[in-house]
């Protein structure tokens, strides 16, 4: 992998902060775009704008074949196979909201739904609410110390059988990648549905959701070097089918009357409203350019960037990491003890160095953890060893500043 060759793709890179090189470490929150990216998004405006379906013309035509061309993309990118759906969403929020209001027609108060303490609060919250509001139970699978989910406790749980188990692929906090297959198999022996988070898996590991036979897989574009404003709803056709609109108006209606409203075949029944066409086309392309990059040389070197920064972290006096190094993505969550994540942050951004800092909407992983926030640096292709090299030397420094 030509790691210079790849820096060039991404413009934003070559800017000074405070008078330092930009080392963007904030990769879990977003992605930096590569030019491919933002020169599609500008060539479709600039060139073939135009509201699709419906419409007779010449643009409209053209930009409906691009947008459906995009949605063909990302289904064969997701190893869709057959018997599943794509639905376009402005984010993964936005997915699994549309599957927490469609699901709670199938939930009374004799249905437990099951999530992770984990879980993001996009993730968290709307199965939360659902419960509330149909009496249904809401349990919570807890961590081991090394970070993994408790898997003796999942198992109890799905014992019940419970309605449908929500669960990240990666944990956005602490990087930690859950063998979401084996869950999988194991909740379907008991006749429970699985939404699976893959918000931080989608752009650093291969997915099958074919293969790990998920019912239910949402993620963000932006998160996978694509635009802001489009994500994905991955969905078996047989579930889409059974569940309501999650939203009304637009291309998803079939027919008005005053009498009654029927609804469009999948997957227009659950894309209300002008979607995000402009940012779905251009989602290809952020989507083509990892491929022809390759998931084996991305996986090889961002495991690299983990296991050198983990190392490097490691060596630093009262700084504590949160879970193990092993299967992990490239996300790594630490604090320095007496100093609060923020100020790190701070300081950290001073030399030019972006990381985030709080709860990273996780705050019942905090609360279980007993901190109130975490630093966290997140990887991404384009990073270097060298810019690990100089965040570990701000950390040092961050720390002699404020332990």
């Amino acid at each position: 992998m030509d790691l210079q060759k790849i820096r060039k793709d991404f413009p934003i890179l070559n800017q000074a902060v405070n008078g330092y090189p930009l080392i963007y470490l904030d990769n879990a929150a977003t992605t930096q775009k590569p030019r491919c990216v933002i020169d599609k998004i500008a060539e479709f405006y600039s060139n073939s704008n135009s509201n699709i379906h419906r419409g007779v013309h010449h643009l409209s035509q053209e930009a409906t074949s691009a947008y459906e061309e995009a949605r063909s993309y990302v289904a064969r990118y997701m190893d869709a196979g057959k018997d599943r759906t794509i639905v376009f969403t402005k984010g993964t929020t936005e997915s699994i909201n549309l599957v927490a209001s469609s699901f709670s027609i199938l939930l009374s108060a004799k249905d437990t739904v099951v999530t992770t303490v984990s879980d993001h609060h996009s993730s968290f919250v709307p199965w939360q609410q659902a419960c509330l509001k149909t009496g249904a139970k809401f349990k919570v699978v807890s961590l081991l110390p090394d970070g993994s989910l408790d898997l003796e406790q999942l198992r109890n749980l799905l014992a019940e059988s419970p309605k449908i188990l929500i669960l990240p692929h990666v944990s956005n906090v602490i990087g930690r990648i859950n063998p979401v297959k084996e869950i999988i198999a194991e909740a379907h022996r008991h006749g429970t549905a699985v939404l699976v988070d893959g918000a931080q898996a989608i752009a650093h590991i291969p997915v099958s959701t074919c293969d790990i036979d998920a019912d239910f897989y949402c993620w963000s574009g932006h998160k996978a070097y694509g635009p802001t404003g489009i994500g994905v709803l991955c969905a078996k056709t047989s579930w889409l089918e059974q569940l309501p609109p999650y939203q009304y108006g637009g291309e998803m209606i079939e027919d008005v009357s005053i009498q009654k409203t029927t609804f469009g075949p999948l997957p227009f029944k659950f894309e209300a409203g002008t979607p995000p066409f402009a940012e779905a086309i251009a989602l290809q392309n952020a989507l083509s350019y990892i491929e022809s990059i390759g998931f084996a040389q991305i996986r090889q070197h961002e495991e690299a960037l983990s296991a050198y920064a983990f190392n490097r972290l490691k060596e630093i006096a009262g700084l504590e990491i949160y879970g193990s190094d092993k299967d992990r993505a490239g996300v790594i969550s630490f604090n320095i003890r007496g100093a609060y994540h923020y100020d790190v942050g701070v300081i950290l951004d001073q030399m030019g160095i972006a990381v985030r800092t709080g709860h990273h909407c996780a705050q019942p992983l905090m609360t279980f953890l007993g901190i109130p926030g975490t630093v966290r640096c997140s990887f991404a292709i384009y990073n270097t060893l060298e810019e690990i090299d100089k965040m570990a030397e701000a950390v040092q420094k961050a720390a002699q500043m404020l332990s």
